[in-house]
């Protein structure tokens, strides 16, 4: 029994287990510190006309995470990733302290950028992450050197905002950010890398312990930029790596073939709630960039729906797709699989359009009785007046 125990102790599972345990503990311990600074020094996001909260909240919860992540990666040695860690690591820090700074005191979005450019090719060119596959897909197969540079910082940047710009209700960026980090993780695992593993665990439970206190109605905390900036980086990370991985392991059973696509159905929420409101904002002239209420997290709340129901819906609708991805493309064609993603995508797409109809006539009906209310009130208030 007693080496049947020490085994476990010295397993990677064992490592695995304690980073997510850890990691969460450190996280809901830090937590209620951070949010007694944050009131102390008034480090707050007052509401705005298209927040989704209606008194001033602290942003500092990204603090956390990144506290927690580290702290827990770092009770293991784990070096078969090598480099590539430790230049991810580097790339942590520094969007960090960017997202410290844009959460106290606001970053103009040239700056943010110039710098999650920085952070992601250092990466990308000193680590050798790169997209050098596209599996077939579009007819494509081996990237050229010069071509996968820029695809993958443009990879990197793309996730890290569309991570950001999900974050705008109760637990919706930190539930998909444990969610696709435990899913990479799973993948991580079981193909023997255990660095990128225990970074995937250490991630999820430092966002479970965050979730406890983003839905919490007496301490409430969001992520603020640090976190969502962390958590972008880490899961473009993992979905580059996953792909670059498996066109090493091409003949392997446990490879999955059409990974770009399957990278994007783990992530498939950011990335379709970013091209959709993108889309809509080009198809009315105006500004992709210029913040609105158009996104599905938005349209879920607006039907009536909390903000744990609206995100509940969207995990399920994360894990469900990755799910039935992979059990209906497991032998499927590239081009198969593309369509397959394309038709999730139209489904989303039509699900959303429906939801803002049926929001507007919703908004239209209670306008009119609310008018008709109005009406039927003045003459009784007249005939008072009168008398």
């Amino acid at each position: 029994m007693n080496n049947s125990f020490w085994t476990f102790y010295n397993s990677n599972l064992f490592h695995v287990i304690v980073s997510t345990v850890v990691a969460c503990a450190t996280s809901i311990t830090a937590i209620p510190v951070i949010i007694n600074i944050s009131t102390l020094k008034n480090l707050m996001a007052s509401p705005i006309e298209r927040s989704s909260h209606q008194q001033a909240t602290p942003t500092l919860g990204g603090v956390a995470v990144f506290a927690s992540m580290l702290i827990s990666y770092f009770l293991w040695e784990n070096p078969d990733e090598g480099q590539l860690i430790h230049l991810s690591i580097s790339s942590i820090v520094i969007l960090f302290f960017l997202g410290v700074k844009d959460d106290i005191l606001i970053l103009a979005p040239k700056k943010k950028m110039y710098v999650q450019i920085g952070a992601s090719l250092l990466v990308v060119v000193l680590g050798d992450l790169r997209i050098e596959n596209l599996f077939g897909i579009f007819g494509i197969y081996s990237v050229p050197y010069i071509i996968s540079l820029p695809l993958t910082v443009f990879v990197f940047i793309a996730l890290i905002n569309a991570v950001n710009l999900i974050d705008g209700i109760d637990g919706l960026m930190g539930g998909i950010g444990m969610i696709a980090g435990g899913l990479f993780g799973i993948w991580f695992y079981l193909n023997e890398h255990y660095a990128l593993a225990c970074l995937a665990a250490s991630m999820a439970g430092a966002l479970l312990g965050f979730l406890r206190f983003n839905f919490s109605k007496t301490s409430k905390i969001f992520m603020g930029d640090t976190g969502s900036l962390i958590v972008g980086f880490i899961l473009a990370l993992f979905a580059v790596r996953f792909i670059q991985l498996n066109v090493q392991y091409r003949f392997d059973p446990n490879s999955t073939f059409a990974a770009p696509i399957l990278a994007i159905i783990v992530l498939v929420v950011p990335i379709f709630d970013t091209l959709r409101v993108f889309i809509i904002r080009l198809k009315n002239k105006k500004s992709p960039f210029v913040a609105d209420r158009n996104h599905l997290h938005h349209l879920l709340i607006d039907s009536g729906l909390s903000h744990f129901q609206a995100s509940l819906v969207l995990w399920c609708f994360t894990i469900i797709s990755t799910l039935l991805f992979v059990f209906i493309s497991k032998n499927a064609e590239n081009t198969t699989s593309l369509y397959l993603l394309c038709l999730l995508f139209v489904v989303y797409m039509t699900v959303a359009h429906l939801l803002k109809t049926n929001n507007q006539k919703r908004l239209l009906k209670l306008q009119k009785q609310t008018k008709s209310e109005v009406e039927t009130e003045k003459p009784e208030t007249e005939e008072a007046f009168k008398a």
